[in-house]
Formats: C-alpha cells, structure tokens, sequence
C-alpha cells in the first residue's frame, strides 16, 4: 500500500507544545511538517504561500480563537482539515467546531502514541475512494474517523489522577513541588511525581530545580499550558 504524503500545519502558540507537536508529527509515517506557526495571523499566511491537508490547531491563539480562524479560513477559500487541540471541555464548543470541519479532538495534555493514533485514523479515512457498496461501507468508511481506541496512560497512571494533579498544578501560579501536589491531592510524594513528570513529558508543564535551605535542590513544577 502507498504510504499517503500528508503536509501538516501545526499552529500552537505554546513554544514548547508546539515543539513536541511537530516533533510527535515527522515521527509518522506519511506525514509531513509542512509549518510551525505560532498565531492564527501566521497560519493564514502559511496557508496562502503552501498546500496543507490538515491543521493540527490549538484553539486559545494570541490572536484570537481558533474556531475564528477556521470561520475566516473557510470564507477564503481554505479547505483543509482540521485536529483541534485544546485542554477545554466544552461540548458546545465541540459541536460548532465539527460544523465548521473539525474531524477530530485532541485534549491536552496527550501522548505521541495518541496523536499517532488519530493521524492514523486520518490517514486510512483520506485513503477511501470510489463509490461505496452499501451502507456498511459507508459506516466503517466514517468510523475510521470517528471512532478512536481509548488514549492509554503510561502504566499505574489513572485519568481522575491525572486530572487532580493537573488541576492542582494550574492552580498553583507559583508552582508546585512533588511533595506540595501530593499532600494537595492526596497521594504519595513519588507518586505525585510520576504524574508531574508526565505532564512535564506531554509539554504541559515545565520543572526546574529550587535552591533555597542547604542541601539538594528541589524540583518545582509549573503549568506551561492551558
């Protein structure tokens, strides 16, 4: 089977999510970075000067929504397909951005192996062409798109967990140590570290040592994302 030639445009105004965005993408047989831009003003150009097939969009831009974009990307003529990404959970939002051509969802923060998934979706739902047989053709034709396996947590992480110690730490302006997100959520210390580095892993938070009484530095943790 030929491996499609996919051209991606990632726009995430997050330097370092918009790093690993591109990064998770080149890792994908059949895609291509096509661009990195950081605003929804730098993705319009991007898109006038070069063939995109699909957006990897982060919905909170500098500039304005990303559903906005889309609304102005579509009056001007711009068809390509969309993979919204966003750490809101808002279902109205959800809808209006599958109206406006959204094809999947992405919530932050989320895996390689999860965007991978998607893409591959993306990829085997671009590759159906002819005329259907029959209705069930049809159905699988859509549920290739439609219907993603579950994102799998590294082993012993659990998604409420997940969810606590990313609220605690977006709450925390200052920051958070493994020991203070532990005692706020309710776990261990080495847990609670195992949940920040991943988020640090996924670019939704960045750590950096705290030097202060004597002896080691601390490692403080601190929301990078939305």
């Amino acid at each position: 089977m030929t491996i499609p030639d996919i051209k991606v445009l990632v726009v995430e105004d997050d330097p370092v999510a918009a790093a690993a965005h591109t990064l998770y993408v080149g890792r994908v047989p059949g895609f291509t970075v096509s661009g990195t831009v950081h605003s929804g003003a730098d993705a319009r150009r991007h898109l006038d000067q070069h063939a995109v097939d699909l957006l990897l969009l982060d919905l909170y831009l500098p500039d304005g929504h990303g559903l906005q974009l889309m609304r102005t990307l579509r009056g001007a003529g711009h068809g390509a397909d969309v993979i919204a990404v966003t750490s809101a959970r808002d279902l109205t939002m959800v809808r209006e951005g599958v109206s406006l051509g959204v094809v999947q969802y992405l919530l932050k923060p989320f895996t390689f192996s999860t965007l991978r998934d998607r893409l591959q979706r993306y990829a085997a739902f671009r590759s159906t062409a002819g005329e259907a047989s029959g209705q069930d053709e049809v159905d699988r034709a859509i549920a290739a798109l439609r219907n993603p396996r579950p994102a799998a947590l590294p082993k012993g992480l659990t998604s409420a967990t997940l969810r606590a110690v990313t609220d605690a730490l977006r709450a925390a302006p200052d920051g958070l140590s493994a020991t203070e997100a532990g005692a706020g959520v309710g776990i261990s210390r080495i847990t609670a570290r195992r949940y920040l580095e991943y988020l640090v892993e996924t670019g939704r938070a960045a750590r950096a040592p705290q030097y202060g009484q004597v002896g080691r530095p601390e490692l403080r943790y601190r929301w990078s994302g939305r």
